[in-house]
């Protein structure tokens, strides 16, 4: 009997910890289990400790001290749960330490579009959220969360902002006009040399070199002329930044005049007073943070504190201090001025009007591509 019940019990811990129950259901489940049969609880492992902390890791800078500000403080004071903060310039840097971490190690990530999504979940690494414990989900856009839902039948995230990646540029050296009529031709225009920077990651130099090519970023048809489009960049680039802050230290300073940029930052930008323009041409890419909880986290705890962000109070704060739209649904939730003003807001909550990646193509052509662009960043 006793035999039969700890393998019950070690069933239900490993169901626990890879996500497929909340922490109070498996409390529940084991202690009436062990008292049924008169076995000890000493076994049990970690898991049934108070939880004291939580783990996030993030884009850092101006995002992430929002986030800290107007959701991660106030949750801490509500509950008593630390959370602590890691951050990352390029997700595939936090996918590669997620991939040698034991579960657990890391447990919420601020994760960039449904590509990422799929080489989580191709990796293992997904848990399965309880979404009747994040009612404010009830809130969020039906449009960001059906992409997931594709990927997985139950999510292991919920949507929390999105954005562009457009072509930022200075407009005492580059036109309205002039940015309008060259669109992605901007960034190979020989006329801004050692004046042009670049986002360093593979989709970005891709998707720009595919736009810059006359071609469809989701379905190219002639991946050479891509890359001599992506070459003709390289030779022109003062420098590829890595960061957020890195991109907005570029532009404020004048050292480069026209790149890529995240439509948050280049917001962030123009309310300093930098005199940076914006533009996202026809098929830009758009993407959509989610706060993604990873196989091993105490579930409990981290959809605890994902509903506390996605309260609207709390994710029109974070979104007025990050520069992002929340994923809350504007014809569900009332939006502020600023917000509706932010670079890619969609006031339909249809999300029709922006092209994001189509996760199985990229995910198809990852590796090719990644190691493609690796040699031609280093001079290939």
């Amino acid at each position: 009997m006793k035999l039969t019940t700890t393998k019950r019990l070690e069933r239900l811990t490993e169901r626990y910890m890879n996500g497929g129950m909340d922490r109070r259901t498996f409390l529940g489940l084991a202690a009436a289990a062990a008292t049924t049969a008169g076995v000890g609880m000493r076994w049990m492992p970690s898991a049934l400790a108070a939880v004291s902390e939580v783990r996030f890791d993030g884009w850092g800078g101006v995002v992430q001290e929002a986030i800290d500000k107007y959701a991660f403080q106030p949750y801490t004071a509500k509950t008593g749960i630390k959370v602590t903060q890691g951050t990352f310039g390029d997700e595939s840097e936090i996918i590669t330490k997620v991939k040698t971490a034991t579960p657990g190690e890391f447990q919420i990530i601020h994760s960039s579009g449904v590509e990422y999504y799929k080489r989580y979940v191709d990796g293992g690494f997904n848990s399965e959220i309880n979404v009747d414990n994040i009612p404010n989900m009830k809130f969020v856009m039906q449009a960001m969360i059906d992409p997931f839902l594709k990927i997985t039948p139950k999510l292991s995230c919920a949507p929390y902002d999105y954005g562009t990646t457009g072509i930022a540029y200075n407009t005492t050296v580059i036109s309205e006009a002039e940015a309008k009529e060259k669109g992605a031709a901007l960034l190979v225009d020989p006329k801004y040399q050692g004046k042009i920077g670049g986002y360093g990651d593979m989709v970005t130099r891709v998707w720009y070199g595919a736009l810059a090519a006359g071609q469809d970023p989701n379905d190219i048809k002639d991946i050479d002329a891509v890359w001599a489009k992506v070459r003709e960049n390289r030779d022109l680039v003062k420098k590829y930044w890595s960061s957020g802050a890195e991109l907005m230290d570029l532009l404020a300073k004048g050292e480069i005049v026209v790149t890529e940029a995240w439509s948050g930052r280049v917001a962030a930008l123009q309310q300093q007073g930098h005199p940076i323009g914006y533009l996202d041409p026809p098929g830009s890419y758009a993407w959509m943070e989610d706060m993604l909880i990873l196989k091993g986290s105490p579930m409990a705890e981290c959809e605890e504190l994902v509903n506390f962000m996605l309260d609207p109070a709390t994710a029109i704060a974070v979104a007025e201090g990050q520069n992002y739209p929340p994923s809350l649904d504007p014809t569900k939730v009332k939006m502020t001025e600023k917000i509706e003003k932010l670079p890619a807001f969609d006031p339909t909550g249809t999300m029709k009007s922006l092209t994001f990646a189509n996760p199985d193509y990229w995910s198809q052509n990852l590796d090719a591509w990644t190691k493609q662009w690796d040699r031609i960043s280093k001079g290939g």
